[in-house]
């Protein structure tokens, strides 16, 4: 049986967000809020733990995973990245965006794209989310949750509950989110391409 944490979307209980970073340097599966929908996560180097996910999830192994990170100070760590891109990222940031880039050695290599060498890197601007990501202090292994069958994110955190008691370790209830995911940006070519449109607008692209 999963723990089920309220906490509140603009001031994130600090107890309840300890008891969290601890249930995920434990090697749990937790359920958290984004700026865009529900993901589910676990610590970065915890293989059984993503493992976990993958059967969640059904996923294929090629899945591509995303570091949610606090802030841009944390990316240089885990991808490469030039200025221009860097501009770009800052100028999108905190947002609903996930950035595609060449991953570097800190990066545990099954969590990159298999053949590219690359990784997901995401800040989101939520509140809950970025104080938790504080009390970890480095990024958490994440993806969207989406369950089998589905085409879009779960929303409501009592059905997540409903559906996922059993499965996970911790479900952070942040109140109803989006159902899009997170636009996806590769920026691994001359210019960014988007891999899938969602709830980050992608207007800004015309411009660059």
């Amino acid at each position: 049986m999963s723990q089920y944490f309220e906490v509140h979307p603009d001031n994130p209980q600090k107890r309840l967000l300890k008891q969290a970073v601890q249930i995920i340097r434990d090697g749990g599966v937790v359920v958290y809020p984004t700026d865009s929908s529900y993901a589910i996560g676990c610590h970065l180097g915890d293989k059984s733990a993503m493992e976990r996910i993958h059967r969640i999830r059904r996923l294929d192994k090629n899945h591509n995973f995303t570091l949610v990170c606090r802030d841009l100070g944390e990316i240089a760590t885990y991808a490469q990245v030039d200025n221009i891109n860097y501009r770009l990222m800052k100028s999108l940031t905190p947002g609903p965006y996930t950035f595609i880039l060449k991953a570097t050695r800190e990066v545990p290599r099954r969590l990159q794209n298999p053949k590219r060498k690359t990784i997901g890197l995401r800040i989101p601007d939520n509140v809950i989310t970025q104080e938790f990501l504080g009390e970890l202090n480095e990024p958490i292994m994440s993806s969207t949750l989406i369950m089998p069958g589905e085409d879009l994110p779960m929303t409501d955190p009592y059905q997540i509950r409903l559906y996922l008691e059993h499965e996970v370790d911790l479900i952070i209830d942040g109140g109803f989110s989006g159902y899009q995911p997170s636009t996806v940006v590769d920026l691994m070519g001359e210019r960014p391409e988007i891999l899938r449109e969602g709830s980050g607008p992608i207007d800004w692209l015309v411009e660059h």
